[in-house]
């Protein structure tokens, strides 16, 4: 019997073909359960770990991975306890602690000893949250819109979430990334794969404390969204500018948080790789 593909599936696997011909989809071993990774770019190409928002999935960087590809090996996660094909099985992930943890098995399943860390969204808060566990491990970090980091969420972003969280549907979901985004460029596809995420059963996203981002001592790149409904843009780079200030902050015109970060991917791709260089 042929079990019909889901919204999300159906949306997942339409994203995934706007991908480089040769990304390779691996399950990498965990003790939370199998993790899926986007994988592509030369095989001797210095490592890249790419951490989506929420709902997102690693699929959200269709529109950076053929630039990013072309000089570093690029891994895309689809984050433990949100929609994508990462598997929970086995620990279930409580805390910050179990994420790290997570993040350890799966740099260690991937080979990679060391690499270039970037993260959007709550993928930014996670990315911040591991480089303080392991900088052993981290060469570079680029925070892209990040929450719960430098600032809280503003009110007016919370109160539009708020339906979708209670009372997930795609309508609500696609109502609120019509608000946030408010007319930035925002790819059909991966709207139709956002929609859907947000309703897949059995979600469960972890989150904890703020990083103490002060303790970070690695170079970092902040990108900040200019029309971000979700953090106050001038008041973000003012507060990472005091707290890490190796940083190379740069706010990026036109875009929204949610419209990240397939919106303006030129800029976007440009100041990564002059960063990762």
């Amino acid at each position: 019997m042929v079990v019909p593909l889901s919204a999300f599936d159906r949306a997942y696997d339409e994203l995934l073909l706007r991908w480089p011909a040769s990304t390779e989809e691996q399950d990498v071993a965990t003790p939370y359960g199998p993790t899926r990774v986007h994988v592509c770019g030369p095989a001797g190409g210095a490592p890249l770990v790419l951490l989506p928002g929420g709902s997102a999935t690693g699929l959200v960087w269709f529109a950076n991975a053929p630039a990013l590809a072309t000089r570093y090996r690029v891994h895309a996660v689809d984050l433990l306890g949100d929609a994508g094909r990462t598997r929970r099985q086995g620990t279930a992930p409580k805390n910050s602690a179990d994420l790290t943890a997570w993040l350890d098995a799966l740099l260690d399943g991937l080979g990679l000893t060391r690499t270039h860390l970037c993260g959007h969204s709550y993928g930014a808060w996670l990315a911040a949250t591991y480089a303080l566990h392991a900088p052993h491990r981290i060469n570079r970090l680029a925070l892209i819109d990040p929450t719960q980091i430098f600032a809280a969420f503003r009110p007016g972003y919370l109160l539009h979430a708020l339906p979708t969280l209670i009372r997930p549907s795609q309508d609500r979901a696609r109502a609120s990334l019509a608000w946030e985004t408010a007319g930035a460029p925002l790819d059909e596809t991966w709207q139709r794969l956002y929609a859907a995420a947000t309703t897949v059963p059995g979600r469960k996203i972890v989150t904890g404390r703020r990083p103490r981002t002060t303790h970070l001592h690695m170079p970092a790149l902040i990108l900040l969204a200019e029309r971000s409904r979700a953090l106050h843009a001038a008041k973000t780079a003012a507060r990472a500018r005091r707290d890490i200030p190796q940083a190379k902050v740069h706010v990026l015109p036109g875009t929204t948080h949610h419209s990240l970060p397939s919106a303006a991917p030129e800029e976007l791709n440009t100041r990564l790789l002059n960063f990762l260089h």
